[in-house]
């Protein structure tokens, strides 16, 4: 089975001078290897195809056989990396917060301790009759969430 830090050391050194980051990697035990990149804007499919050669030919198939994916995160997949949480800022999320509540909102900021989402509620001020909504801000470290991805709305 191939070595996963070795693959990892590999894979980041490959991607030091590009706009992209590795996201996730997956060795199976059958040695099905998914690789999952990153950048600041799209992933360009020929930046895929590169990092596919210069790992197969980095990591001979007849000493060790593999079976190699390389792709992009899709806009589906939960974030991974505080990158990619700095290329939504502005953009609609959705949580799962580690105690279960599902979030909506916008991602309002980030940094390498966390992020902060911007939610509506409503709330019923004292004397009116209907719920008004309000904004309000929270706080949440990387490790607080289950996980976070893009919202699609249609």
């Amino acid at each position: 089975m191939i070595d996963k830090e070795k693959l990892t050391a590999f894979i980041n050194d490959q991607l030091k001078e590009t706009a992209y980051f590795l996201t996730d990697l997956k060795i199976t035990p059958q040695n099905e290897i998914t690789v999952e990149i990153d950048g600041s804007g799209a992933v360009d499919i020929d930046e895929c195809i590169s990092l596919t050669r210069a790992i197969e030919s980095a990591f001979d198939r007849d000493e060790e056989d593999y079976e190699l994916e390389v792709g992009s995160a899709g806009l589906t997949s939960p974030m991974k990396d505080p990158r990619q949480y700095a290329k939504h800022i502005g953009h609609d999320v959705e949580v799962l917060t580690a105690d279960g509540r599902k979030l909506h909102g916008m991602l309002r900021a980030a940094d390498p301790e966390g992020f902060t989402l911007l939610t509506e509620r409503k709330v019923k001020p004292e004397g009116a009759k209907r719920p008004v909504l309000e904004q309000t801000e929270e706080r949440f470290g990387y490790g607080d969430v289950k996980y976070t991805k893009y919202d699609l709305k249609f």
